[in-house]
């Protein structure tokens, strides 16, 4: 193995666990913010930033240096460290370069992830600019942060810095937020982060930015020909949030004939080998779904296709999340992309605020839907905005790896009161069509009712089912 900087990749070092702990300190001021409304008197909230920071990078440096001890004590690795290329062929096997040493492989595994993705703004060169690498070494609180971008990096940390105490801007080109969602699931948790503040600048981008005695002038661009507008933002930091490059640009991969694919990428096949026999590429940089959890499943591929069967494969269920607060959980099939492929859905939906659970702990916000195609009861896809929607969404994910209807689910016994229940609530909304007999359909429908108080069923509040 070999790595130029720091084990973990981006998920450790900037990403998953650093990100998360900050927005775990930021929930927590949220909420003592909103004390009253549980009985409490919380006066003040004081924000001790380089406190949040170090909290969050004690965890990364906990992880990073497990992840070196496990490597360091397992005999049969051999951890280098240092830029690794590619140097041609000696015979059959690859010539591999890591700093002076030269290792000769018959098999190597690319796995580089990727970075912040810097656009060519005049200015922005000359700037001290925070980006998804480097925004846990800015050790003072932004008074008004504004961000190249509304995407996943951006929804998150700004939702975050916003809760620090920062005044937060989101500059985005589209007309709407998160592009891959179905406009309700973007509309409704833009209307949330503006509810705590935050705003956006919908259809803008980012002109010029020019470093001020305080502050940085930031020029929005909208519209075009004579309907252009330009405005000035003065803000104390922008970060630039517009997407991620792959790390291939210097991997020596044209010494042994490997092309890149659009955007850098390295094009595989469902089994992650490339073009080149014995060269395999793994995480960001095959393209596809991004995410850790897809980097930890592509392990289990090369694992299977380099010692086992050769059966697993990238053609996979890949349930995401959005950690904003209320979170996002997402699987399969959009509603507005199950209605584009033309298949007959049903569509069951719940309102959190008719959740028992989600009344009393004040967290009554978003929505369930479950998207479920129509006589087979087979599930394409759900999404979920709420509190813990990343944990809900398993209970969809879990049905569709296993292949099952979504009667199991709905004919279930679940634990009350719980969030799961409004899962359960929004696919007991469909009409039951895929039952296998009066009896098990008024059976099952008996459960959901009797067993909260709260309705649930498709003629009860916050429930409901289209076509």
């Amino acid at each position: 193995m070999a790595e130029r900087k720091h084990l973990g990749g981006s998920c450790v070092n900037f990403g998953c666990t650093p990100s998360k702990a900050v927005l775990a300190s930021a929930r927590l001021a949220h909420q003592a913010r909103s004390g009253a409304t549980f009985g409490l008197r919380i006066p003040t909230v004081d924000v001790d930033f380089p406190a949040v920071l170090a909290r969050a990078r004690s965890l990364l440096l906990e992880s990073r240096g497990s992840l070196r001890r496990g490597l360091e004590n397992e005999s049969r690795i051999a951890l280098f460290s240092g830029q690794a290329r590619l140097a041609g062929r000696e015979g059959k096997r690859f010539r591999v370069r890591v700093g002076t040493s030269l290792l000769l492989a018959n098999t190597v595994v690319l796995d580089t992830g990727t970075r912040a993705e810097i656009p060519r703004i005049p200015g922005l060169a000359e700037l001290d600019y925070l980006h998804a690498g480097n925004w846990l070494n800015a050790p003072e609180r932004p008074e008004h942060v504004v961000f190249l971008g509304a995407g996943d990096i951006a929804l998150e940390l700004g939702q975050f810095y916003r809760r620090m105490g920062s005044r937060v801007t989101l500059v985005e080109r589209s007309t709407e937020i998160l592009s891959a969602e179905d406009a309700e699931t973007a509309r409704t948790l833009r209307t949330l982060l503006e509810s705590e503040g935050i705003d956006f600048a919908m259809e803008s981008r980012v002109a010029a930015v020019k470093a001020r005695a305080r502050g940085v002038s930031v020029t929005l661009r909208s519209g075009r020909g004579p309907a252009r507008v330009e405005r000035e933002l003065l803000a104390s930091h922008v970060f630039v949030a517009s997407g991620r490059r792959p790390n291939t640009g210097d991997l020596g991969l044209s010494s042994v004939g490997l092309r890149l694919g659009p955007d850098g990428i390295i094009p595989v096949d469902a089994r992650l080998a490339t073009r080149v026999g014995g060269i395999w590429a793994a995480g960001d940089i095959r393209g596809g779904a991004m995410y850790t959890s897809t980097a930890w499943d592509d392990y289990r591929v090369l694992a299977s296709q380099l010692l086992g069967d050769g059966a697993r494969t990238t053609e996979r269920v890949v349930p995401y999340a959005l950690f904003t607060d209320p979170e996002l959980g997402r699987v399969g099939l959009t509603e507005t992309q199950a209605r584009a492929s033309r298949k007959r859905i049903e569509v069951g939906r719940y309102e959190m605020r008719a959740n028992g659970k989600a009344r009393e702990l004040g967290e009554t916000n978003g929505f369930v839907k479950v998207i479920v195609e129509q006589g087979t009861g087979r599930i394409l896809g759900a999404t979920i905005v709420s509190h813990l929607a990343a944990e809900l969404v398993h209970l969809v994910a879990t049905l569709m790896n296993a292949g099952a209807a979504a009667s199991v689910l709905a004919d279930g016994l679940q634990v009350h009161p719980t969030l799961a229940e409004a899962v359960q609530s929004a696919i007991a909304a469909i009409g039951r069509k895929d039952e296998t007999s009066a009896h098990g359909e008024r059976h099952a429908r008996s459960q959901v009712e009797q067993s909260i108080p709260v309705p649930r069923t498709p003629s009860g509040r916050g429930a409901r089912a289209e076509r």
